[in-house]
Order: C-alpha cells, then structure tokens, then sequence
C-alpha cells in the first residue's frame, strides 16, 4: 500500500477564502483538529506576510502535535535582493518550522510579465532560495506556481523551473494548478512527462475553479505523485483549493491508499464541520462524504432498498467519515455519534441508556432551533451530562439589564450590566462596565461569581462570533453566538441561540462558566 502525504493549508490559502478570516485562536485550535485528523503537514501561514501569521507561529511552538508536521510558506526571494537578506526569507527562518513551502514561478509569462526579469534570473533565483533554505531546515518543498499553465505554454521553460528546485534539494516538487482551469487530461499527460524526467518526488496542488481540483488530484496520485495539497471543504482563493474532505476518503477507502487511519477518517465529519463553524460560513448539506443528504434518503424505491441493504444507494458505509444514514420520513439519528461523543468526553454513562435516545431528541429539537455543536464541545458535553445527572446548576438568574449609551457622536458608545443572581443559596446583585455589551455582562457575571467560586478569575474570553440565521427577516433575525473560552490548560466552545443577541450570548457564558466549574 502506496504512501501519501496530506498536506493541509486551510490556514493559508483557504484563508484567502472571501468571507473568512481566522483569528490567531482560531487557527491554533484548527491546527490541533488537523493533527488529530492526521494530515502529515500544516502549512499555518505566510510569516513574512502580516503580523498574525507570525503571532500564530510563535504560539504554534507550545503545541504538542500527534503526527503532523508544521509549515511555513513564503515565496523565492525578491530579484533586487541577496537571498540572505531578503526580509520574507528571514521571517521564513524565523517562525522556526520543520518545513518550508517556497512558491516560485513556472511560467514564462508570468516571469516577463510579474516579475519583469530574464528567464534565467528566475531560474537562479529559485535554486538560490531552495538551496539557501535547505542548509537550514529539516525538509523544504517547492510549489510550482502555475505550473500546468506554464507547461503547455512553454514545457522546455517549466521543466528547467523544476530542474532549479531539484538542483537546490527540494523534498518534494509540488505542481500547481494556481488558476484551476487545467482539465484531468492535461494534468495526466503532463504529470507522466514530468515523472519520466525526474526522481525526486512530486506532488499536487490543484485550485477548482473548473471543478476539477478533487479529480485532478486522485488523478495525479494515481500517476505516482506522494503528496496531496489541499483545504478542508475546499475553503480557497476563488473557487477555493482541492478539498481533503473528499480527497482522503477517496484515496483510502476507494483506493486503499495508506493516508490516515481508518479510525482517523471516522473523525472527518466532525472536522469539516468543526472548521465551518470557526469560520463562520453555512455547512453545506450536500457536500459529499460528510453532508446532511450526503446518505440521506427521501422515499419510495429508494428507501425500500436501503433498508434491505445500504448498499444498493450508498457508495460507502457512512459510518466509514462519521456519517450516518438518515430516511427524511423518520429523520433517524445516530446512536453511534452520541456514544463516540461519550466516549471523548469520557463520560462514565450507560450506553444502553433510553436516555440516549432522550439526548438525541433534545439534540435534535435544539438544531431546529438553530444550534450548531460543532465548535461548542463544550454546550454538547453539558447536554449529554444533564439527563445522567452529571450536571450541577450553580447559580440561578434573578435577572440582568444591559445598558448601551452612546452620549456624543464622536464618543464611543458606553455598556453596562446589572446583573442579580442566586449563588449558594444567597442573592449577589453587581453591575460593570465593558467594551459593548457582552463584555459588560460578561465582567458583571464574573464579579457576582467570584466570592463563592474564585477559579471563575482563571477564565478567559478568547473569541466571540455571531452568525444570522435566516435571511431576509432584518433585525428580527434569530443569531447564533460562539464562544471561546479557555484557562491556563484548556479551551473550550459553547454556543447559544436567541432572536436576542444578548440572550444568546447570556446561554454561551453560563454554558461556559458551567464547563469551567464542573471540570474544576
């Protein structure tokens, strides 16, 4: 069984993705989603680029990783400068990665055209920074930009673009199809011509602005490349990138390919959705392998035969990427997603319960209500604790008023909470101010907390997202709100769900403070 390297970089090109943008926090955290799920390689960002991509490199070095390997991208260095002082090279250095992913160009064109040099210049200039970065990190991989493109514009150019990289050391020569409109044809007659001239070995990133990313990359690994670029759901600049979500199942269920484990691609579900959610964006129902309707059955011959056997309509056991098969008539949930859950949270719970079923319609009347629980572990575990009597209520609303005043047009805007609550067993009544209103109730909480329960202090509000769920009612909308939460060891999501934005973020604090008391 042949072995191929996933190479994620949600965090850098599916961030060029309009409409998302990841905080430091949010990259941290889908960074340990990715190793969990077993990529080999996460490309985290461009250090050279903008501050937060270097923020999250530093912080990056305090993580534990399972199995993955940690990347930073930048480009061959700029034409006026040596490389040793081009500035993005050192930041390259800097973020103090395993890996390095260097962009160069492949395409005629584009060197008469962007860079505006000599086709050898930037021939020299791709050995110079390869060989440069090699003498000084563990591995470095060379992304042929628009490769494909540069290849059926002039392939004796394109080639010798590779020829520097090998010449320089690369570990891997990655082709790129940075428009995406390269057709699985041409990618497979052009990656066999590159195969017969070269040994080290190649690897492919495709974009999908033809719709030919997922295709072209099976393709490519077929042909003998070893390493899969891509995002999770396909987030990317324009159409987006190659997406992993179909990608890994393909190559190890379909096409028994040694990728991730079995047991890892049980967990892909979850991750997608998991990266949805921090991102802020819909899911997508019919997104294959991991949608809603992806093995969900409407009626009539179709389900008659699915329940003689799945087989006759389901391409793959869902169970295979956490899935579950669903007949709408009936809705059927999973039993086994609730009990894998138990299992992660390591919940002492009677599998065999009636109360499971008890938390599936709970589960099940709350996403109807508009709550999501994927990047709200920490809402999901408290619902799964309450039924078992796992759960404690440590205080009780009396109630809270927030007050936002704004008392100059150029001044900022001033929040306030009052906030009465029932803490064992006696009132507390405290107010506090804040930057907006949450932050207000927020403090407020805290301060009413604090006497009865002081490692309240050691809680943290990381991050705060608000997503509107049904269009075109305005203001009225109802709005999700996700919360980060986290200590000096831990973080943790939880959510909440109102036409009320305050009421909804009220749900994800308590939801948060409940998590942090009951761990402890």
């Amino acid at each position: 069984m042949r072995k191929i390297e996933i190479y994620d970089t949600t965090l850098r090109d599916g961030a060029q993705s309009e409409d998302v943008s990841f905080s430091v926090e949010d990259k941290l955290r889908i960074t340990q989603k990715l190793d969990d799920l077993g990529v080999h390689y996460i490309e985290g960002g461009w250090p050279g680029a903008n501050p937060r991509d270097a923020e999250f490199f530093q912080k990056a070095r305090k993580l534990k990783f399972k199995k993955a390997e940690l990347a930073a991208f930048g480009s061959t260095h700029r034409a006026s400068l040596k490389v040793h002082k081009d500035p993005n090279v050192k930041e390259l250095l800097n973020a103090q990665t395993p890996v390095l992913t260097i962009v160069g160009k492949t395409w005629d064109f584009h060197v008469k055209e962007a860079l505006r040099i000599s086709y050898q210049a930037n021939l020299d200039i791709i050995y110079n920074t390869v060989s440069y970065l090699k003498k000084r990190v563990h591995k470095v991989f060379f992304d042929a930009e628009h490769f494909f493109d540069g290849y059926k514009a002039n392939p004796g150019y394109a080639l010798k673009a590779l020829e520097a990289a090998v010449s320089g050391g690369t570990d891997c020569l990655v082709l790129c199809d940075s428009n995406g409109g390269t057709l699985p044809h041409d990618v497979e007659r052009i990656i066999k011509n590159v195969l017969n001239k070269f040994e080290t070995p190649i690897g492919i990133h495709a974009h999908n602005d033809s719709e030919c990313a997922v295709a072209n990359s099976i393709i490519a690994v077929n042909l003998g490349a070893t390493q899969v670029q891509g995002t999770i759901n396909g987030l990317g600049e324009r159409c987006g990138n190659a997406n992993l979500i179909s990608v890994m199942p393909n190559l190890k269920v379909k096409l028994r390919y040694d990728c991730i484990t079995i047991e890892q691609l049980k967990k892909i579900k979850d991750v997608s959705r998991f990266v949805t959610e921090i991102a802020n964006l819909r899911h997508f129902k019919r997104q294959p392998f991991v949608g809603d309707s992806a093995f969900a059955h409407k009626g009539g011959i179709h389900v008659s035969a699915i329940q003689r056997h799945s087989a006759t309509y389901e391409h793959i056991k869902p169970e295979l990427v956490g899935n579950y098969q669903r007949v709408l008539v009936s809705d059927l949930s999973g039993k086994s997603n609730i009990i894998r859950k138990a299992k992660e949270f390591n919940l002492k719970i009677d599998l065999d319960s009636p109360k499971i079923a008890q938390i599936i319609s709970e589960m099940k009347q709350l996403e109807n209500q508009g709550f999501q629980f994927e990047g709200a572990e920490a809402s999901f575990e408290l619902l799964m604790k309450k039924p078992f009597g796992l759960h404690r209520k440590f205080f009780e609303l009396i109630g809270f008023r927030v007050i936002v005043e704004k008392r100059n047009e150029g001044e900022a805007c001033l929040s306030e909470a009052t906030i009465m609550l029932k803490v064992e067993g006696k009132p507390e009544h405290t107010a506090a101010t804040g930057h907006g209103p949450v932050n207000a109730l927020d403090n407020a909480l805290r301060k009413a907390l604090e006497k009865c329960y002081p490692q309240r202090k050691k809680v943290r509000l990381i991050d705060y997202k608000v997503r509107v769920l049904a269009a075109g009612v305005g203001t009225s909308a109802k709005v999700r709100v996700l919360i980060e939460s986290g200590d000096d060891t831990h973080k943790w999501g939880t959510v909440g769900v109102s036409e009320n934005i305050i009421e909804a973020s009220w749900q994800a604090l308590v939801d948060s403070i409940e998590y942090k008391l009951l761990r402890g």
